[in-house]
């Protein structure tokens, strides 16, 4: 799968020129190369499959293990996601359960949410190695830390929108409640619109990885993205407005930080490719020498 499309690597360039001197020489290269890719590509349709759900197995035990040991905490786990709800309530109201097993129900979805939440660098990891062997190992060198920045800026995510964002929009929708309605939310209700703010800013924090693998696999280049910076700008304020709850505040602390993370790619991107060219440079130079 050549994803990340460059110039040659000096390795590259110094088998190419070996190889007008010695044909024999380059197949058998080409024969070592390419052992990996033919192996993958003789493995019939149902071994991907068998190496698929062995690989779906280990991750359901992994967040059924992490269940286990929290569920003997799941209304702790729901009374630490309502705190930010229950500090913004008057003194006489309350959260409420509308149906009869929401009481039992909220806090093991939640606690289901967050084993997958703990459980997601292992999930990752499962994923990787699925792919993994199906890759060249310059791709791997750039997979591998676009997993693990993946990692970190989902989980920045979910803290951003729990610590700030929640209880902002929290307040702005209490704050314009009339006077006759006493606020009491049904808790399946918050956890549903919780999780769906988790999630939506969680994924919304990987656009920098988004952006960079897209500049890298060819797909945009650095120059059309900026030259459509304003139309990106403009975008972001029209995603925020329909992911986000019908309120000013929450679109804004969303479409902020979509731009803000998008130029981060962007600048990542500068300088990888940067970084790539003074490389190929100075390969191009060794190999004049030689």
């Amino acid at each position: 799968m050549g994803l990340f499309k460059r110039k040659k690597s000096r390795q590259e360039k110094i088998m190419d020129t070996e190889s007008n001197a010695a044909p024999e020489a380059l197949d058998s290269n080409n024969e070592d190369s390419g052992d990996v890719l033919s192996s993958l590509g003789d493995m019939p349709i149902t071994e991907h499959l068998i190496e698929l759900r062995r690989h779906l197995i280990k991750i359901c035990v992994a967040v059924l293990v992490i269940f286990l040991a929290l569920v003997g905490f799941s209304r702790e786990l729901y009374d630490f996601l309502s705190d930010p709800l229950v500090a913004q309530l008057p003194a006489n109201s309350t959260m409420i359960a509308t149906d009869i097993t929401s009481n039992f129900m909220a806090p093991i979805r939640l606690t289901i949410f967050v084993a997958a939440f703990f459980a997601m660098p292992y999930i990752l990891y499962q994923i990787w190695s699925f792919v993994a062997p199906g890759l060249y190992k310059k791709e791997k060198k750039v997979a591998i830390p676009v997993l693990m920045s993946s990692i970190f800026l989902f989980y920045a995510g979910v803290a951003f929108s729990y610590f700030i964002v929640l209880k902002g929009v929290l307040k702005f929708f209490i704050m314009f409640a009339p006077q006759n309605v006493l606020p009491m939310t049904d808790i399946d209700s918050y956890l549903s619109f919780a999780l769906k703010l988790f999630m939506v800013f969680g994924l919304t924090f990987e656009i920098p990885v988004v952006t960079l693998l897209l500049i890298l696999a060819g797909v945009v280049s650095i120059q059309s993205l900026e030259d459509k910076r304003r139309y990106i700008i403009v975008g972001c304020f029209a995603v925020a407005a329909v992911v986000t709850p019908p309120d000013g505040v929450s679109m804004l602390m969303l479409a902020i930080p979509m731009w803000l993370l998008f130029e981060l790619g962007l600048f990542l991107a500068k300088i990888l490719i940067k970084e790539e060219r003074s490389l190929d440079a100075v390969d191009d130079i060794e190999l004049k020498k030689e």
